[in-house]
């Protein structure tokens, strides 16, 4: 029955989600693909959390008022946890993993380990989803921090410290590039407009033909006001923590 009635309420969420509403501020949403794509921190959230969570996580989603409880606000988790963000019992929450179904209390939330594993196919793929919505929510209590952004959105393809070895680098039909030698491969200068092209990627030729996903589009799509400022401000950030972690020239 629990099962049945997540089934209708995320029918009616995408439903929703896909409408052009009266105030024009739900843009309209096509399902992820199950390419890599699809497995972006943003593009996860926004589809399965968001109609419920809403898409700035502060619970006002398209559905939240017909369900029993309303959705919990995802933006106060490390401020109601002593400053610290609760990563391990998020994950936990949302895979379900240890813990009885009561787990959930009443809400009508799934768990949603299980479902993105029958979803992808593949343990790895299931988890880098979970971790990327994980990391998305962390994002949501501090969205200036770059540090947290790149966790979110670019370690599953290029590392956790950039240099191209994260857990999805081999399902790519290309080697995700070494993020920490843009200096030393430009002449000891960092070039600031031009990583922000390629991860805006709404510049074709700076994007070139990789797999990685526009996230100037995304990230506006996922900001609660659907702004080109909220992108930007975002951009801006994950180009800071990149030039922080620059390889340099040795001594």
């Amino acid at each position: 029955m629990r099962t049945q009635t997540w089934i209708r309420m995320m029918v009616v969420a995408w439903i929703a989600s896909a409408s052009v509403v009266t105030s024009g501020q739900v843009p309209r949403q096509q399902p992820p693909s199950l390419g890599l794509e699809s497995l972006g921190a943003t593009e996860s959230f926004v589809f399965y959390c968001a109609p419920c969570h809403g898409r700035s996580g502060v619970g006002d989603g398209a559905v939240a008022a017909a369900l029993k409880t309303r959705p919990a606000d995802l933006t106060t988790l490390a401020e109601r946890n002593g400053g610290q963000f609760p990563r391990d019992r998020v994950r936990a929450y949302i895979t379900g993993t240890g813990r009885p179904v009561a787990a959930h209390g009443g809400s009508d939330m799934p768990i949603w380990g299980p479902a993105f594993k029958a979803l992808d196919a593949s343990d790895t793929r299931a988890q880098v989803r979970i971790d990327g919505i994980v990391s998305h929510i962390e994002s949501l209590q501090s969205p200036d921090n770059g540090a947290t952004l790149y966790r979110a959105h670019c370690a599953s393809c290029h590392g956790a410290g950039g240099k191209g070895n994260g857990p999805l680098a081999t399902e790519m039909r290309k080697t995700p590039p070494d993020l920490t030698r843009f200096t030393m491969r430009n002449g000891g200068m960092f070039p600031t407009e031009r990583v922000r092209r390629i991860i805006d990627g709404r510049d074709v030729t700076a994007h070139g033909d990789r797999e990685m996903p526009v996230w100037g589009a995304m990230f506006k799509r996922a900001s609660a006001d659907a702004s080109d400022d909220a992108a930007s401000a975002r951009i801006a950030a994950l180009v800071r923590y990149l030039q922080s972690i620059q390889e340099r020239p040795a001594e």
